[in-house]
């Protein structure tokens, strides 16, 4: 297609700052608008609430991947592409995977002593999952294409990229990234009440720096995800 050879509007996307800030801002006001009015129409229904934010997160993929379209990109300049063998791979995604848990309960620890309430996060958004083992499986994969798969395309590989190349991916840009990424992942979970928030902020944080010290090999970071997910699917099948 023409809109794909479009050589100035490749030049602008590559090398103008501001439109980056605009690409980002793009694919979030996208996404929040597709969860703030569609959910009117959900209801209290848990089941069309969080097939709504998959959508949300599927949108972003796809305004993502239509970025590095015009670029002339794939989605290995954001870090999808095996540099590693596949065990050291799978090594790597569980010491990932510990960072992240080891993230997620100092997130709990943190929140519980600013509030002094010590609290879990609201999750009674997947209860339709306890004892329903065809919605489980359902669950399982709709979490790993736009959760485990999606959120780190987005979260580490997008945003932490695209800002860092804002200040031409300066040492004190890419950790200023890994923060930012962080503190919007973290804002993202809101419907988990203020726990769910702070745990989710730190565990990004775990993998946002993961990902910059692991030389941005996004692969790890998505399997990594994709345990936590499957552990935290696997305790609301069986109410725990």
């Amino acid at each position: 297609m023409e809109f794909f050879k479009n050589t100035f509007l490749r030049k602008v996307l590559l090398k103008n700052r501001i439109a980056k800030v605009l690409e980002i801002l793009i694919v979030f006001i996208v996404a929040t608008l597709i969860v703030s009015i569609t959910q009117i129409f959900a209801g209290d229904d848990p089941i069309l609430r969080q097939s709504i934010v998959w959508l949300a997160n599927i949108t972003m993929l796809f305004l993502v991947w239509l970025g590095l379209k015009i670029r002339g990109q794939t989605f290995k300049s954001l870090g999808l592409k095996f540099t590693t063998s596949k065990l050291k791979l799978i090594l790597l995604s569980f010491v990932v995977f510990f960072a992240a848990i080891v993230g997620f309960m100092l997130g709990s620890i943190v929140i519980a002593n600013i509030t002094g309430i010590p609290s879990a996060a609201d999750m009674s958004g997947y209860n339709y999952m306890e004892g329903n083992l065809p919605m489980l499986v359902f669950a399982l994969v709709a979490v790993f294409i736009a959760s485990s798969f999606g959120e780190e395309v987005i979260y580490r590989g997008f945003l932490i990229t695209r800002i860092s190349e804002i200040g031409n991916n300066s040492k004190i840009w890419s950790w200023s990234a890994v923060l930012v990424s962080s503190i919007i992942f973290g804002l993202v979970h809101f419907d988990w009440g203020l726990m769910g928030i702070g745990q989710t902020f730190f565990m990004g944080l775990a993998l946002g720096i993961s990902y910059i010290k692991l030389n941005r090999n996004l692969w790890i970071l998505v399997f990594a995800h994709a345990y936590m997910d499957a552990i935290l699917m696997v305790q609301m099948y069986l109410g725990l």
